[in-house]
């Protein structure tokens, strides 16, 4: 099914046979989506992920509705009735009615319905000095720096800190010993590959003009004008959830359908999202495996260069590289590109809105990237929101912007403003409510409010199992029984989903130190439980804290 059937579809679907009808009496999973309100009105009905409205069931709410004089829920069952009729009335002026289950739009298929979003950029091999896109001048200079920073290096050396093929710069190194700028001291084996290159007397002057300008040493900048071009093609916009691929990608965490049933619309607006709840029920773990869905790797620069200034990128605290580029082998890409996961920047109490700028860097002369530069093609993911040291208000005051225009706006220390793509998912995550944070017209600004809620006994139960399994142990159900009725109901203890986590690492580091296995023993449970959760019981040791 094509995106434009997805997006307009002549109506929903609905099945006509009495074996759908019996299918949806007899199952207990229906969301509440599939009543007109929760518990009422039950008609419609999930089938691998699709919807579908049952016709029997919604002649039978109708009639139920009419008896009740109920016209809220009148009005959407007749809506329903409405569609169903007029593609009945077109099956039949086609002659196609007869021993049809089904009207609508055809479900997708598997390809269609689990399908993720493929790469659309790859930055093209450079081969020559033109396709970098820098000035020659700028080229000097850069190798100047490298052969001063090591004192002597090769034109392996000079290629490899540069990241650009040694027949790129091997027209600038012969350019630069015709000017006297650097000479040949050495060979390290054969060919010119393995010159030693030094700089001369011009060369050491030309240096130092250089190292004034930027002190930066690392792999070449890429224009600023590519970069651009490089984020809006690698956008999450181009992102599409199903109720299929979901699942896939939330495989390991146990989520009910109707958090599902919220988060997916929620990512394919690749906007924002406010997700809210208890602590320890998985709202960064929800964040992370948003990106599996965000399809394959993305490319992205060391750094850029705009108005001859370098802002670094690539971050290794926050982006995991795919490929070595230390290992020497034929790239089929720019490597002063690199190739990397879909970022998710996560960012907690310890922000701060400065963090949110160019940071100038006195010393090198260049420019570090923002946190929402670095996390540009996946998630950035504000944690413990409202426990910053700035006031909430004024934080989503600096995503208004950003948030409807699709870019930032950055400021550089001559006071000019820099236009910055702006293309990735905003979470912000929060164990406060709300209304505490912000008033409705800034929660407003944010597109999908999300609670993550405890989890219930059953799916608590399901955690158990995961964790178990990951770590090969065998769960005893028996245990979990003893646990709950000796530590947790007595207390009015909620559920949590890390508790099963992370009792069960108590549970391990007890046994490696007993010199015992792991299992679910009154003993080992009771003393991970003890070592847990701390006494609900006041005491006064003699000192006082101010949390404030």
């Amino acid at each position: 099914m094509s995106a434009e059937m997805m997006t307009e579809g002549r109506a929903m679907r609905f099945l006509l046979d009495q074996a759908s009808y019996e299918e949806m009496k007899r199952r207990k999973d229906h969301t509440p989506d599939c009543y007109v309100r929760p518990g009422e009105y039950l008609h419609h009905l999930y089938r691998d992920g699709v919807k579908y409205v049952v016709a029997r069931a919604l002649f039978e709410c109708i009639k139920e509705a009419k008896a009740n004089f109920d016209n809220e829920a009148l009005a959407h069952l007749m809506l329903h009735k409405r569609q169903l009729d007029k593609l009945v009335a077109e099956a039949k002026a086609k002659g196609d009615l007869n021993g049809r289950t089904m009207l609508g739009d055809p479900p997708p298929s598997d390809e269609e319905a689990l399908k993720t979003p493929t790469a659309t950029f790859k930055p093209p091999v450079v081969k020559s000095w033109d396709d970098t896109g820098l000035e020659r001048s700028f080229g000097y200079e850069m190798i100047l720096r490298v052969i001063y920073n090591r004192g002597r290096a090769t034109g392996v050396q000079i290629a490899r800190d540069l990241a650009l093929p040694y027949k790129v710069i091997e027209p600038l190194l012969t350019e630069m010993r015709q000017a006297e700028l650097i000479d040949v001291v050495g060979q390290r084996g054969f060919s010119d590959l393995n010159y030693e290159y030094a700089l001369m007397k011009r060369g050491t002057e030309a240096v130092h003009d250089a190292l004034k300008k930027t002190e930066y040493n690392g792999p070449a900048p890429v224009p600023f004008e590519v970069y651009v071009q490089a984020v809006e093609a690698q956008s999450p916009r181009y992102l599409v959830v199903t109720r299929r691929n979901i699942r896939e990608a939330f495989k390991d965490l146990i989520i009910t359908d109707a958090v599902f049933n919220e988060i997916g619309p929620a990512i394919n607006s690749a906007s924002s999202i406010f997700l809210f709840g208890y602590p320890g029920n998985g709202k960064t773990s929800i964040a992370e495996r948003i990106t599996r869905l965000m399809g394959d790797a993305i490319y992205i620069p060391y750094a850029v260069i705009v108005e001859g200034q370098i802002i670094k990128i690539y971050d290794t605290v926050v982006h995991e590289a795919l490929d070595d580029h230390t290992v020497t082998r034929e790239w089929d890409y720019d490597t002063r590109w690199v190739r990397i996961k879909r970022p998710v920047v996560v960012t907690g109490g310890e922000l701060t809105l400065p963090m949110l700028d160019l940071s100038y860097n006195e010393v090198g002369k260049f420019y570090e990237a923002p946190l929402q530069m670095k996390a540009n093609g996946g998630i950035f993911m504000i944690d413990d929101f409202g426990r910053q040291q700035v006031r909430p208000m004024d934080l989503l005051n600096r995503w208004i912007v950003p948030l409807e225009k699709r870019y930032d706006y950055l400021t550089m220390v001559t006071g000019k403003k820099l236009e910055v793509p702006f293309e990735l998912l905003l979470i912000f995550s929060t164990n406060l409510d709300p209304h505490q944070l912000a008033d409705e017209a800034f929660l407003r600004r944010i597109k999908f409010k999300i609670e993550i809620r405890d989890p219930d006994e059953h799916q608590w139960r399901e955690i158990w199992r995961l964790v178990c399994r990951a770590k090969g142990i065998e769960l005893d159900e028996a245990g979990l029984d003893y646990m709950l009725k000796r530590w947790f109901y007595p207390y009015n203890r909620p559920l949590r989903m890390c508790q099963p986590r992370d009792i069960l690492n108590q549970m391990i580091s007890i046994a490696k130190y007993n010199m015992e296995s792991v299992t679910f023993s009154p003993d080992l449970i009771d003393a991970a439980i003890q070592t847990y959760f701390v006494s609900e019981e006041a005491r006064d040791f003699g000192a006082a804290v101010r949390l404030a």
